[in-house]
């Protein structure tokens, strides 16, 4: 790689890392492991770098390979679902229950399959449109809406929450 290139992935890299940090760790739900998949991700990304700058959004390039880590990682190691009788106690009304609902919500979150995850992450934590994200996911615009419905669904009903529209219905 020449030495333009070079500097250019440094400046990719230096205004870029703490987005695809923030991506990882919503993908993986630990901040060691998000930075494992971010150093590995822009590292296949600087062997194809003089490539991947002429492409108008190597951000979308780089993005894709750090769902496409996770999603195999994740397939390597399944974990299995702990199963209780017991329900964990509502939330109260003290100063840390909010706290407490984003705790469940990312447990929720973490039990979903890694595309629905991924889409939802991008969708919502990483605030991208629909569009953005088919196009990061490489997949089409009806894929990215409907697992976003049902990944919001499988939510509402790990969080015991109804949808929307049940309530407006009464």
């Amino acid at each position: 790689m020449n030495a333009e290139a070079e500097e250019q992935f440094r400046e990719f890299v230096t205004a870029r890392w703490h987005a695809l940090l923030r991506t990882a760790y919503l993908l993986t739900g630990d901040h060691g492991q998000a930075e494992d998949l971010v150093q590995t991700a822009l590292v296949r990304a600087h062997r194809h770098w003089t490539r991947i700058r002429r492409s108008d959004a190597p951000e979308v390039y780089v993005r894709r390979i750090l769902v496409n880590l996770n999603n195999s990682r994740w397939r390597r190691k399944r974990v299995a679902e702990q199963v209780t009788d017991v329900l964990p106690e509502p939330p109260s009304a003290d100063p840390h229950a909010a706290y407490d609902v984003r705790d469940e919500l990312w447990s929720a979150v973490l039990t979903l399959p890694p595309r629905m995850r991924s889409i939802l992450v991008l969708r919502y934590f990483e605030d991208l449109p629909e569009a953005e994200v088919a196009r990061v996911l490489d997949c089409s615009l009806g894929t990215v809406k409907s697992q976003t419905s049902r990944g919001l669904d499988r939510l509402r009903v790990a969080l015991k929450r109804e949808p929307e529209t049940a309530r407006r219905d009464r």
